[in-house]
């Protein structure tokens, strides 16, 4: 009888995810499927293998609280290795794992990790076989999802097996067997209620016989089987053994035994065929584990975690195993699951030490100490990305001061903006809760619903009330940002430009509040201040192994350099952001991407990006989008759609939006024939305050577009505005000169705009100036390919850092890859290049 019936294709898959892991070509698979459906059996066919190393994990159900748990077990065998890591990286792993005091380093311990196997496998081929994948714990399911899709280039295959979950891996479902294959596996002539029972699970074809039957009920195929192996522990003589063993989730015997010696257990009682004893404590299949211990009573289950208390090593194990044995309120066990809390923050496992804290809560006397404990659990949960969860904790939350009550209205505040709610007035709430109690913090609350209302834009309504309530906050013993927000509001660009200014010139405001700073420098058309921010933002983030303030920068510079026309770095820039995030398993930040979509992309992507961001509340973004088609729409000719859209994005009056979307209101409207004078004074308004060229040069265009007058103009091409906006500037004196009847004069600025613009790659504006051109009688140069458009963008990225002198370690650190995929990365550029060096990519480049 074949061992694995009716699993032809899996096999297959798998054989040929082997092949190529021995040939360097890396892989993953995750078998996904219902208990008992038979991914254990397949797990067992690749660990037979030839020719690999095996390196196994598995998730536990007891074990989810704990980081970096299962990518441990994973690392043990291979740790030989760890001297082979550069210093930082090697020192990352360590303290994931507790083998060193620190903060955890996410930015460095996925790829300290994929070092450590690539090393491994430079010996042999890894096969890393992973079960239990829905069990395992946060952190280390976001480290081996990283790890997963960044094997391309090693000989490393990686198998999962779960019930549900990393569905942003290559997987295969797994379905029941027909009934001709569960025929074959019971053999002889099977009982029809077996086969209707069972729905093709083979392990429910195996084990509901031994259970025996009874009449059909509604139960899963999963509770019956877990049933009948709870049957099989009736009267076992080894049934307080195997009740001690579901409790230890490490799988180590020499702390059953030592438990059992508390206990008083016979080591030899027998145990059935529920479990095996060796190097390792096996039970037959993970149900049997669950069943065993939901057979067991509550006074079986706390005697078995009060002896596991006693002999572990493991402070965090010890401090659960103390709380499952506590039966009431316990201040001492309290205290040990807090301190476990905050181990578990320190190593990165902020769902673990939320667990540890709601837990201490549970078992905390003082009514304090326990909304204190709730409300860090909350923040733990939230910080974690888990709202819901933190939603769930606060529900139970009776704050006992002023204080308790204003962080619970915070926490509500937060979870409701990430579920796309308004949260703004919940902190508002707790700022006038503070300003009595607390007036610095009160004044951060009121900051914090202003970035909210940021977000969720003034269409929405929450700027204009949190402004307006801004007024009454507690005095800032300095005028601060919040102070200049407000004048800002009241009485416009010249009275608050100082101030701005000011608060945008001091580091604390970029610190603490980046994505703040950098929308105010645009509010004031500064650039310089822009890039400054964003340079602070990209060497803290790669100081500091912080992703966000990384991610932030990368996605800041990209929006610069769209404004000032490079858009191969905007390309790179966006490459870059969007490798982190996917790294670290989020999604991008859209607004860089919208950017350069403004000036070289399609309407297409535009829509659908729109879409999406007005069903996610996310106004700041639909205005950017607006913004970015009243672009596209004025550079096509198409102005009254560029006036609707142009429109669209200022109507919500948004910082920095509104500003940048006057100059395309003024452009389409004059086109139009609309009066333009309200739009026009309300740029110069906001330019004269702002003072830059950025700001000179595009008033004084939108002001040549209203008055017609050749002096504007000519101050507008004059000006030292941003490339693009300089192209623009004599676009339109071009098409000015053209309709007054100065071909000659004409064909000079729109043979200048046609190729400022074709060399910054902004084809719409390009084609727009060389249909002008051609009008005068003179036709464009056409625009030679580029070879570098045969590249992805990831590709384009790699070739611009390597031409730098960049080595392939390094381009790897910067991207999440290794240094395998770089050099994979390069023989695909170097193949579409027509080159053979990173000399000749050096002057490719240029």
């Amino acid at each position: 009888m074949p061992l694995l019936l009716g699993r032809t294709d899996e096999i297959r898959c798998l054989d040929g995810l082997l092949a190529a892991a021995r040939e360097g070509s890396g892989g993953v698979l995750v078998l996904r499927g219902e208990a008992g459906i038979g991914k254990t059996a397949l797990l067992d066919h690749v660990r037979g293998a030839a020719g690999f190393r095996l390196v196994e994990a598995s998730g536990s159900e007891f074990e989810t609280d704990l980081p970096f748990a299962a990518l441990h077990q994973l690392c043990v065998p291979v740790l030989g290795h760890l001297d082979e890591l550069e210093p930082q990286r090697r020192r990352a792993l360590e303290v994931a794992f507790g083998m060193a005091e620190g903060a955890p380093d996410l930015f460095r311990i996925g790829l300290a990790a994929l070092d450590l196997l690539a090393a491994a496998a430079r010996e042999l081929p890894l096969l890393c076989v992973v079960d239990d994948a829905h069990w395992l714990d946060t952190a280390s399911a976001k480290a081996l999802s990283f790890l997963a899709r960044r094997i391309a280039a090693e000989p490393v295959a990686m198998v999962f097996a779960a019930r549900a979950g990393l569905t942003e891996l290559p997987s295969l479902e797994l379905s029941g067997l027909s009934d001709a294959d569960a025929r074959k596996l019971l053999g002889g002539v099977p009982d029809d209620r077996v086969l209707a029972e069972a729905r093709g699970n083979p392990l429910a074809l195996l084990e509901l016989p031994k259970a025996g039957f009874g009449l059909p009920d509604s139960s899963s195929v999963v509770q019956r089987v877990e049933r009948g192996f709870q049957s099989r522990l009736d009267g076992l003589p080894g049934r307080r053994l195997l009740i001690l063993a579901s409790a230890d989730a490490t799988g180590d015997p020499g702390l059953l035994w030592a438990a059992a010696e508390v206990l008083g257990l016979a080591t030899d009682a027998d145990t059935g065929d529920l479990v095996t004893i060796s190097t390792k404590v096996r039970f037959c299949h993970p149900l049997a584990r669950s069943a065993v211990y939901r057979a067991a009573t509550a006074a079986e289950r706390r005697a078995a975690h009060r002896a596991l208390a006693e002999v572990t090593t493991d402070p965090d194990r010890r401090a659960w195993h103390r709380a499952e044995a506590t039966t009431g309120p316990d201040e001492e066990v309290a205290a040990e699951l807090e301190a476990a809390a905050g181990r578990a923050r320190a190593r990165g496992g902020l769902r673990g030490s939320a667990a540890f804290l709601a837990r201490a809560a549970a078992l905390s006397l003082d009514p304090v100490a326990r909304t204190e404990r709730a409300l860090q659990a909350a923040q733990a949960e939230l910080d974690a990305g888990a709202a819901t969860a933190a939603a769930e904790l606060l529900s139970s939350v009776e704050p006992q001061d002023d204080v308790q009550h204003a962080r619970a209205d915070l926490l509500r505040g937060r979870i409701a903006f990430v579920r796309q709610d308004d949260g703004a007035a919940l902190m508002l709430s707790a700022a006038h809760r503070l300003a009595a109690i607390d007036p610095r913090w009160s004044r951060e609350c009121f900051l914090d619903a202003l970035e909210m209302g940021l977000v969720v834009g003034r269409a929405a309504g929450v700027m204009d009330t949190v402004l307006t309530e801004a007024r009454s906050a507690p005095p800032s013993e300095q005028p601060d940002v919040l102070d200049a927000l407000v004048l800002l509001t009241g009485a416009g660009h010249q009275a608050a430009a100082p101030l701005l200014r000011r608060v945008l010139a001091e580091r604390a405001l970029w610190t603490r509040r980046p994505a703040l700073a950098s929308m105010i420098a645009g509010e004031l058309w500064d650039l310089d201040a822009h890039v400054e921010i964003t340079r602070w933002l990209l060497t803290t983030g790669r100081d500091t192994g912080s992703p966000w303030a990384l991610r932030l920068g990368l996605a800041q510079e990209a929006v610069a350099a769209a404004h000032r026309g490079e858009l191969a770095a905007v390309t790179t820039l966006v490459a870059e952001e969007e490798a982190i995030a996917d790294a670290f398993g989020d999604l991008p930040m859209t607004y860089a991407r919208v950017h350069l979509l403004a000036w070289q992309g399609e309407l297409g992507p535009l829509d659908t990006a729109l879409t999406e961001a007005g069903a996610h509340g996310k106004g700041q973004l639909v205005a950017n989008i607006h913004w970015a088609k009243s672009v596209r729409y004025n550079a096509r000719g198409d102005y009254p759609a560029a006036l609707t859209e142009a429109r669209a994005a200022g109507q919500a009056g948004d910082l920095y939006l509104a500003g940048i979307a006057l100059p395309e209101q003024i452009e389409a409207a004059v086109r139009c024939g609309e009066d333009a004078s309200a739009a026009l004074a309300e740029l110069s308004a906001r330019s004269s305050a702002s003072g830059t060229a950025w700001a000179r040069g595009v008033t004084a265009c939108a002001r040549a577009l209203v008055s017609g007058v050749e002096d504007d103009y000519l101050e507008a091409v004059g000006t030292g505005s941003p490339a693009p906006y300089r192209a623009r500037a004599h676009l339109l004196y071009g098409e000015w000169l053209r309709r007054a009847g100065r071909r000659k004069d004409a064909r000079e600025h729109l043979r200048t705009a046609h190729e400022s613009f074709a060399d910054m790659g902004v084809l719409g504006f390009a084609q727009r100036a060389a249909d002008e051109l051609k009008a005068t009688g003179e036709v464009a140069r056409s625009r030679s390919a580029d070879a570098f458009e045969a590249l992805t963008a990831q590709e384009v990225h790699i070739a611009r850092l390597v031409a730098t002198g960049a080595t392939s370690k390094e381009v790897a650190a910067r991207l999440f890859l290794s240094p395998r995929t770089v050099d994979a990365h390069l023989r695909n550029v170097y193949r579409k290049l027509g080159i053979h060096s990173r000399r000749q990519l050096r002057t490719s480049v240029g």
